[in-house]
């Protein structure tokens, strides 16, 4: 599809094609656009010149590039590369890189791409490659959402540039060889393009019954990629600069492409005007109208640009005045060819080869932001795109199916159009967060953090890396349990609903796991809750809030590691009458317990609740031995002992 990145047409000049073809006659076909011509004839002559300037091997290397012929482009690239190392141009290390991925040596071509942008020791330039990369390395390990086909409709001239109209489908083909001899475009030796109208099979997205459309305005020159108000009504589309029937050229004998505009009444177009923006100078053109008609987004090689085609947007009021046209910026443009826009949806669809792709033209979307600008364009990958040109994206407002034009290997012509049908995205959202210690609030790793839903299958699962944080990603519009674990801690659960939103993030989703040696005291060999002693009225075993604030941190050790079990114990001290401080600890006993399983603890975790009275002190304080306060105090008290964990 190259024919169409310069956007201008050079005044043909007629030239004999001898067998002994010589340099002058190549370099004067490559100067006048006839490409096809130019690469047969430098490949003659250079059979003869044993040292050829650097500028005839980019010649020939340019011309078969030009006629989207990869692999002879790369030879003479690749020579060319060989004498000026990495003194070669911005412009030319692009297409070495292009026409390498055209061969599908994308090893090569990285390995380049590296070279030249270390060349250049631009880091938001390097950050772009290794973020694009990674997104089309992404895409390769996911089932594509788009299914295409090639139409019956193709032929083996050039085919491109479906678009809706109505309920039909406008396109550009050079299909037209009934004035082949007075109709030839010296580019590539096909016939000039014309629009043609077709029905579509809603089936497949066939289509069939093709004819001229708007043939009141057509030039013998180019007629190409259409847009239409979402009435039908307006038309804009691409044409070359002719008056009087004739080519409008300028200084360098270059006609450029202009964009015309013009009122649709019973198939005929009333009136057709230039853009304001229209010149002589330079081209522009492949426009594309929003939906709403305020934007209409075109490419264009005007000066002040960042690459040889930028795209650009103007605004249009309600009268029909437009803005001065903006350039969309060097996110979205590169100093390659950046070209073929749609806009759907509030999503700018183009068509590159100088972002990173699998070769040549690759289709990408960006975003349209609030504040006016565009996120950074992601390809679309296979198999909307290959390793040849592809371009022309259009979609439906449904997002369920469209066309998009290519000249890979399989097709039946040049360039030719493809439907296609698209699938419903699968929608995840990304859930992050941090585990810490409950006690030191030092952050933890090696946490596994494990999502499931509501019928307890597993979403996802990772773990916190070294500074405690992790991040899993589920499905949107779930309940989503998260339970986050590790050896010798207790777990910590948390409850997330996603919503309806794709990529949404939902962050700060912390967990708090306790540590299990935090929890308890080793004594003896026998391993206790550790809690301060509870504390009952006299002679009365109920639960008073100071003792309740104790024995939750019983339930909170239940609960964080549910394997555990215990016994619980009460005693008293020696004062009192044995057989009363006997019943008087067993009730004390049997009531913690039974404040216990009022938290929602399983009764089978308890094994036992008995009350010993003052049959086991742990100091000298027995019957008739005389003891502090203090010492008392000390035999009297609950145990909570872990029997199982």
């Amino acid at each position: 599809m190259k024919k169409l990145y310069i956007l201008s047409l050079v005044l043909s000049i007629t030239f004999g094609f001898a067998q002994k073809t010589n340099l002058k006659k190549a370099d004067a076909l490559f100067r006048n656009f006839s490409y096809t011509d130019a690469a047969k004839a430098y490949e003659e002559c250079l059979q003869n010149i044993e040292n050829p300037t650097a500028q005839t091997i980019k010649n020939a290397a340019d011309s078969y590039y030009f006629i989207s012929d990869g692999r002879n482009a790369l030879r003479w690239y690749k020579r060319l590369y060989q004498i000026q190392g990495n003194n070669l141009t911005d412009i030319y290390y692009l297409r070495y890189i292009q026409c390498m991925k055209a061969v599908m040596d994308y090893d090569e071509a990285d390995k380049i791409t590296k070279e030249y942008l270390n060349k250049k020791g631009d880091q938001k330039e390097i950050n772009r490659y290794v973020a694009q990369k990674k997104q089309l390395d992404s895409l390769t390990k996911t089932k594509s959402l788009y299914d295409i086909r090639n139409l019956d409709i193709n032929t083996g001239k050039s085919d491109f540039g479906a678009t809706f109209f109505q309920d039909r489908i406008v396109f550009s083909s050079a299909r037209d060889t009934t004035k082949f001899a007075d109709k030839l475009y010296n580019w590539n030796n096909q016939p000039f393009l014309n629009l043609y109208v077709a029905e579509r099979n809603p089936a497949d997205g066939g289509l069939f019954n093709e004819k001229l459309f708007i043939p009141n305005v057509m030039t013998k020159y180019h007629e190409a990629t259409a847009s239409f108000d979402a009435n039908g009504k307006t038309i804009y589309y691409t044409s070359n600069i002719v008056k009087k029937n004739k080519l409008v050229v300028d200084q360098d004998r270059i006609n450029n492409f202009q964009i015309l505009k013009g009122s649709l009444v019973d198939g005929k177009v009333e009136n057709p005007q230039k853009i304001f923006f229209d010149s002589d100078d330079y081209s522009v053109g492949h426009p594309s109208l929003s939906d709403d008609g305020k934007l209409l987004f075109f490419a264009s090689d005007m000066s002040g640009g960042y690459g040889e085609t930028d795209l650009y947007m103007v605004k249009i009021a309600n009268d029909g005045t437009m803005s001065s046209p903006q350039n969309l910026g060097p996110k979205i443009n590169t100093l390659g060819n950046d070209l073929f826009p749609f806009f759907r949806n509030g999503i700018l669809y183009f068509s590159s080869d100088g972002h990173y792709g699998l070769g040549d033209l690759d289709v990408y979307e960006s975003k349209l932001l609030s504040d006016g600008s565009f996120s950074a364009p992601k390809n679309l990958g296979a198999p909307i795109n290959s390793n040849k040109d592809d371009f022309t994206f259009v979609i439906d407002k449904t997002g369920s199916y469209g066309y998009v034009s290519s000249n890979r290997a399989g097709g039946r012509g040049d360039d030719d159009i493809y439907s296609f049908t698209k699938g419903q995205p699968v929608c995840n959202q990304n859930i992050s967060g941090k585990a810490i210690d409950h006690k030191s609030k030092a952050l933890l790793a090696d946490v596994t953090v494990i999502a499931y839903d509501p019928y307890n299958e597993v979403l996802a699962e990772t773990k916190t890396n070294f500074d405690g944080k992790y991040a899993v990603t589920v499905p949107c519009n779930k309940a989503v349990r998260l339970v986050a674990s590790k050896f010798n801690y207790s777990d910590d659960e948390k409850k997330v609903a996603t919503t309806k939103i794709n990529e949404a993030e939902i962050t700060d989703v912390d967990f708090e796991l306790s540590n299990y040696d935090d929890l308890v005291v080793k004594k003896q060999g026998v391993e206790k809750v550790d809690v301060n002693p509870i504390y009952f009225d006299y002679d009365k075993y109920n639960i008073t809030p100071l003792a309740a604030t104790e024995l939750d941190k019983v339930v909170f050790v239940m609960r964080k590691f549910p394997k555990i079990r215990i016994k619980i114990e009460s005693h008293t001290d020696s004062r009192g009458k044995d057989a009363y401080n006997l019943k008087l600890s067993d009730n004390r006993a049997k009531s913690t317990r039974d404040y216990i399983l009022s938290q929602g603890i399983d009764t089978a975790r308890i094994e036992s609740a008995i009350g010993y009275g003052e049959s086991r002190p742990i100091n000298k304080c027995k019957n008739g031995v005389k003891c502090t306060e203090a010492e008392h105090l000390l035999n009297r008290r609950s145990d909570f002992i872990i029997i199982q964990k």
